[in-house]
């Protein structure tokens, strides 16, 4: 079975120890409350936090997800303290705002998985893209559309999420989503995709897979969700 999403051969030559899930989830809608869901996925951020900032990233031990990912955006020239990638950037929030903003139902139960875990997760509308999404390297040629309309051009070498049409679906990794595939009130089918490089990844994966199946399936029990493996 053909896989939704596919990391290309330079970057699984460049970062060996990637791990990824993928989830596909079909036939959800804007309506649920999901707040009784991601509840005990923020408890549990709350908790790391307590014994560790995420600030201290670089230095101790208590988050080497982040660790990991800070090494990857440096190799990939990106100051890692500018460009944090998403699980990072959501744990600063919590910490400062104590709640993260909502998006969607679906998002926000990702995102409370994700700072639970400390790993990215990204959401993509799938029927927005165009075939495949495939984690490559940019060429310095693909449009990258951003939430308020502009069209920004991306540097040569930058790691990107693109589809067949080469409409780039996030940048810089797990830095940032664009416009073109952002969930919506009238999305229906979502593709959901997380990534980790820390010494643990795979153990990690597969428990945050379990756990965001499940959380999925509690708010909408009607909806087709499908663990589809590791990219």
């Amino acid at each position: 079975m053909l896989l939704p999403l596919a990391h290309s051969e330079a970057v699984r030559a460049a970062f060996p120890a990637l791990a990824c899930g993928i989830v596909q989830v079909v036939g959800i809608s804007a309506a649920p409350d999901a707040s009784v869901a991601t509840r005990p996925y923020l408890d549990l951020a709350f908790r790391s936090l307590s014994r560790q900032s995420e600030s201290d990233f670089p230095e101790g031990q208590d988050f080497p997800e982040g660790q990991a990912w800070r090494r990857a955006f440096s190799a990939m020239g990106i100051k890692p303290t500018q460009y944090r990638c998403a699980s990072e950037a959501f744990l600063r929030r919590l910490r400062k705002d104590g709640t993260l903003p909502p998006v969607h139902p679906l998002v926000d139960l990702c995102n409370a998985v994700s700072v639970a875990f400390a790993i990215p997760i990204a959401v993509f509308d799938i029927e927005r893209a165009k075939g495949e999404l495939t984690v490559r390297p940019a060429r310095g040629n693909e449009p990258y559309v951003i939430f308020s309309g502009t069209i920004e051009t991306l540097e040569p070498g930058e790691i990107l999420f693109a589809d067949v049409s080469k409409q780039v679906h996030a940048r810089r990794w797990t830095n940032c989503q664009s416009a073109a595939s952002a969930v919506g009130p009238a999305t229906t089918d979502t593709l959901l995709v997380a990534e980790a490089r820390h010494s643990n990844a795979q153990a990690d994966m597969g428990h945050l897979i379990s756990n965001l199946c499940e959380a999925v399936r509690s708010v909408w029990p009607k909806a087709s969700v499908e663990d589809r493996g590791a990219a």
